[in-house]
C-alpha cells in the first residue's frame, strides 16, 4: 500500500524512490509486525483472559504441564493480524503472491480457530475431530494449489532437489497432489511441534529468516543465475512477507517464552505452517523445506512412527510423541528441550542455506 502511495511522488521528492527497494520495505515490514505484536500483545492477552479462552491440557501430559491449564490460547490471532497489517502496508498489493499468501494465512488460521474454539467451548483438549480438520486442510490446500497451477510460470511444476543444479522432473498435473501434500504436511508439522513454551515460535523465526534469504535471491535474476537456482519473477516480494513473519513471531515470543503468558494455539500454528509451505511452493524449495524445517519434520515423523509402531506391534518407540515430550519424560527440563531444539533448528537452517553453493 505504501509503495503505491509514495513511489509515484518520486518526481517531486526523490526520497520516495526508497520504496522501490525490497530490502527497505522488508526491514520495515519486520519492524512494523514486531511493534504491532509487542504493543497489542498485552491487550490481546487480557481480552483472551476475560473471555476465559484458556488452554486445556491433554490428560497424558497433565502431570508435566498442570500449571499451564487455563493459560490464554488462540494467541495466533495476534500473529496473523500483525503479519497481515504489515504485509498490506509494505508489500506490493499488485503482486499475485501477496494475495495467495494472505488467503493461505487466513484460511489455515480459520481452521485452527475453529479447532481452538471447540477445545475451549467443549472443555475438551481434542477439539475439532481429526478427520474434519484434515479434510478442511486438504480442501483449502487444493484451492491454493489449483490457483497457483492455473497461474503457473515455466518453473512451477518442476521438481528441484537440493545439491542438484537442474530440475530432475516435470511433475505436470502431479504437481497438484504434491502441492497439497506440502501444504498439509507443513501446517501439521508446525502444529505438532507447538507443545512447549516458545518451541515452535523460536523455530518459526529461524525458518522465516531462511525463507527471507531464499525468496530474495530467487527473485533476483543475477543472484539466481549465479547460485544456479530457479529465478521466479516477482518472488522477491515474498521477502517482505518472510520478514513480517519473523517480526510478528519474535514479538509474540516476548509473551510466549517460558513461563508463557499466552499460547498461539492451532490458530497460530496451522497458519504459520501453512504460510511456510506456500512460500516454499512459490519459490520451488519444496524439498529443501524438509531441511529448513528439519525439527518440524522430526517432530511429525516421531508421531507417525509412534502410531504405526503401536498399530502394528502394540509397542511404542518413544515414551511419548511428539518428540519433545519424549525428552521431557527422559528427564530434560522444558527449557533444555526448547533451547536444544532451537540449536538443532539453527543447524538445519545453516545446512539448507549451504546448499545454495553446494550443487
Amino acid at each position: 500500500m505504501l509503495k503505491e502511495i509514495f513511489l509515484p511522488l518520486v518526481s517531486y521528492f526523490s526520497f520516495f524512490n526508497i520504496f522501490q527497494y525490497i530490502t527497505f520495505r522488508a526491514a520495515y515490514a519486520a519492524v512494523t509486525a514486531l511493534l504491532f505484536s509487542l504493543l497489542l500483545g498485552p491487550i490481546v492477552i487480557e481480552w483472551l483472559r476475560k473471555q476465559k479462552l484458556g488452554q486445556e491440557i491433554r490428560d497424558e501430559i497433565s502431570t508435566m504441564h498442570k500449571a499451564k491449564s487455563g493459560t490464554p490460547t488462540m494467541g495466533g490471532i495476534l500473529i496473523i493480524l500483525a503479519i497481515v497489517v504489515s504485509v498490506l502496508l509494505w508489500q506490493d498489493l499488485r503482486s499475485i503472491y501477496t494475495w495467495i499468501c494472505i488467503v493461505a494465512l487466513l484460511g489455515f488460521g480459520a481452521i485452527g480457530f475453529v479447532d481452538d474454539y471447540l477445545k475451549i467451548y467443549k472443555r475438551n483438549a481434542a477439539g475439532l475431530r481429526a478427520k474434519f480438520k484434515f479434510i478442511a486442510q486438504i480442501l483449502l490446500s487444493l484451492a491454493i494449489v489449483l490457483f497457483i497451477f492455473h497461474n503457473r510460470n515455466p518453473e512451477t511444476t518442476l521438481l528441484y532437489i537440493p545439491f542438484f543444479k537442474y530440475a530432475i522432473l516435470d511433475l505436470s498435473y502431479l504437481y497438484i497432489p504434491f502441492g497439497v501434500l506440502v501444504l498439509v504436511g507443513a501446517s501439521n508439522a508446525v502444529n505438532l511441534t507447538d507443545g512447549l513454551d516458545g518451541l515452535a515460535t523460536g523455530l518459526v523465526v529461524l525458518v522465516g529468516m531462511a525463507l527471507g534469504v531464499l525468496t530474495y535471491v530467487s527473485g533476483r535474476v543475477d543472484f539466481a543465475h549465479y547460485l544456479l537456482i530457479p529465478f521466479i519473477p516477482g518472488s522477491g516480494e515474498l521477502t517482505i512477507l518472510a520478514c513480517a513473519l519473523v517480526g510478528a513471531v519474535v514479538g509474540f515470543l516476548w509473551f510466549n517464552c517460558h513461563p508463557a503468558e499466552v499460547m498461539m494455539g492451532d490458530t497460530g500454528s496451522l497458519a504459520l505452517g501453512g504460510i511456510i509451505g506456500v512460500m516454499a511452493l512459490l519459490i520451488k524449495k519444496e524439498i529443501l523445506l524438509i531441511i529448513i524445517g528439519g525439527v518440524f519434520v522430526l517432530e511429525a515423523l516421531s508421531v507417525i512412527i509412534q502410531v504405526v509402531s503401536y498399530k502394528l506391534r502394540k509397542k511404542r518407540v518413544f515414551k511419548m510423541a511428539p518428540l519433545h515430550h519424549h525428552y521431557e519424560l527422559s528427564g530434560w527440563s522444558e527449557n533444555k528441550v526448547v533451547t536444544r531444539f532451537w540449536i538443532l533448528g539453527g543447524l538445519f537452517v545453516i545446512l539448507s542455506l549451504s546448499t545454495l553453493k553446494i550443487q
